[in-house]
């Protein structure tokens, strides 16, 4: 195919978060400089958000038979981007200035950061097999790496060491499930793959089985149940900056390729795939929010619920009609704003010490008594994940259940409900332990005027998203609408 202007700019978001690793890798071979590795990295990011805009005028077009950039892609690599500029700017704070602070070389986090965003631009346009495995083994590769960051404690080495492994084998499932697809299909392309299903009706138990393991495969990036016994390991073990942007970043772009695969083919998620998704989505949420219960470590606790979120939304993945991919967009967006905010509590809590991140519940207590403003954003975090009223997380909730009731999923609509409620135990325990009055005790505390710092602005902004859009998510709903897959 010959490549035209409309290809480049179609392709601008790519490119210049590509052209942006090039950069920062070749400043770090010329000097080491923490703050100019930073600012180069977020100066890339921007660029490549603001050339989204430019990539919406050509959109829908296909770039080569890999990639099909289109307002859903354009969508999903904006809120990529958005994630990936809070997690580089709560490194910046989590390692910070001058001599203190981080002991190892800082400058490298940026780019394995750049390169799995690069990876996640790539799984969201993917519209064909090849292009979607590129993409999350780009994702993949650069987290195994930045998980075991902290190299000077033993639960980073050990976190990174078991999502490699794990990771390894869900690439090795997928893999095999697109060999047994493409033997039926005789495609590699979403669409082929699509008509060819169609045109059997029901898939043939060789498809069933090639979609049962390639969904084995993205199950164990979301960590969903019974995939998802590294996640609370893994999401304690990381830096609290990466274990963001494996909340976020990373979660969005496979779940993006996944809403897409099973949206161009209908017949895929059909007949005895559509039970295995019901039954998983059951078992994630139920088993997210029981385990939650009895956490007592903060990142864990995140850890479990985010299997509970993506429970949730499998649920408008069931329903697969009406307004599920709407109400996906307006879940992914909520949850994703909700995560960075309570993560970056976390890593601004960390960030002047050495050793492990504060993410023992102990170490929060009374914090409102030292920490007024970093305790209302935490607040609103966890109201927001719980989703009462008034903060994001509940417009994101009420989509869900939108899409059930109208797609008559009643035992998901239960669960949904039901983990709901326990949600809101742990998420009030963990609040009500903010407000507790404190015994004087030594322990981590983040920075006097944190909130003068790039970090506490970004994560004061977040705190006022989450409620402005509880308040008014029309502009929100807006977009969604917009992004629709019809592209």
């Amino acid at each position: 195919m010959e490549f035209t202007i409309q290809h480049f700019i179609a392709l601008a978001p790519l490119l210049i978060t590509s052209l942006t690793i090039i950069v920062v890798m070749l400043a770090i071979a010329w000097r080491r400089n923490h703050s100019q590795t930073f600012l180069i990295s977020v100066a890339g990011l921007n660029l490549a958000l603001l050339s989204i805009l430019p990539a919406l005028k050509v959109a829908p077009l296909a770039v080569t038979p890999l990639l099909q950039i289109d307002t859903f892609a354009c969508l999903y690599m904006a809120l990529i981007l958005v994630a990936t500029l809070a997690c580089v700017t709560l490194a910046h704070a989590y390692l910070g200035d001058g001599g203190s602070g981080y002991p190892g070389n800082r400058e490298e986090l940026y780019l394995l950061i750049l390169m799995a965003a690069a990876g996640g631009l790539v799984l969201v346009s993917a519209q064909h097999l090849a292009g979607l495995f590129i993409g999350l083994e780009l994702l993949s590769v650069p987290v195994y790496g930045l998980v075991a960051y902290a190299f000077f404690n033993k639960r980073s080495l050990e976190a990174g060491i078991k999502y490699m492994v794990l990771s390894a084998a869900g690439s090795a499932f997928l893999l095999f499930g697109m060999a047994l697809l493409y033997a039926d299909s005789g495609s590699l392309s979403f669409v082929g793959i699509g008509q060819a299903l169609a045109a059997t009706g029901l898939p043939s138990s060789l498809a069933q089985l090639g979609l049962g393991m390639m969904l084995i495969g993205l199950a164990f990036k979301l960590s969903l149940v019974p995939f998802h016994l590294w996640t609370p390991d893994v999401y304690e073990g990381a830096p609290a900056p990466v274990a963001a942007f494996l909340a976020t970043a990373s979660k969005v772009a496979v779940f993006a390729v996944m809403v897409r695969l099973f949206q161009i083919s209908p017949a895929a998620s059909s007949g005895v795939l559509s039970d295995v998704l019901s039954v998983i989505a059951i078992a994630s949420i139920l088993f997210g929010n029981l385990l939650a219960l009895t956490q007592s470590n903060l990142k864990r606790l995140l850890g479990y619920s985010s299997i509970a979120h993506f429970g949730y939304l499998l649920i408008a993945l069931v329903a697969s009609k009406g307004l599920a991919v709407e109400a996906i967009g307006v879940y992914l967006v909520t949850y994703v704003i909700t995560s960075l905010g309570a993560f970056g509590v976390i890593t601004l809590m960390s960030s002047p010490y050495k050793g492990r991140d504060a993410d023992a519940l102990y170490e929060y207590r009374g914090l409102f008594w030292r920490r007024p403003y970093l305790t209302a954003v935490l607040t609103v975090m966890m109201l927001s994940l719980a989703g009462i009223p008034l903060t994001a997380g509940f417009i994101g909730k009420f989509y869900i259940i939108a899409t059930g009731v109208e797609s008559h999923q009643w035992w998901l609509v239960g669960s949904l409900v039901l983990g709901s409620a326990i949600g809101v135990f742990y998420y009030l325990r963990v609040m009500v332990t903010l407000y507790l009055i404190e015994p004087n005790l030594r322990r981590h505390d983040a920075q006097l005027h944190w909130e003068q710092k790039a970090g506490g602005v970004m994560l004061l902004a977040i705190a006022v998203v989450a409620f402005f859009l509880g308040v008014y998510p029309q502009p929100l709903l807006t977009l969604v609408q917009q992004a629709g897959l019809a592209g």
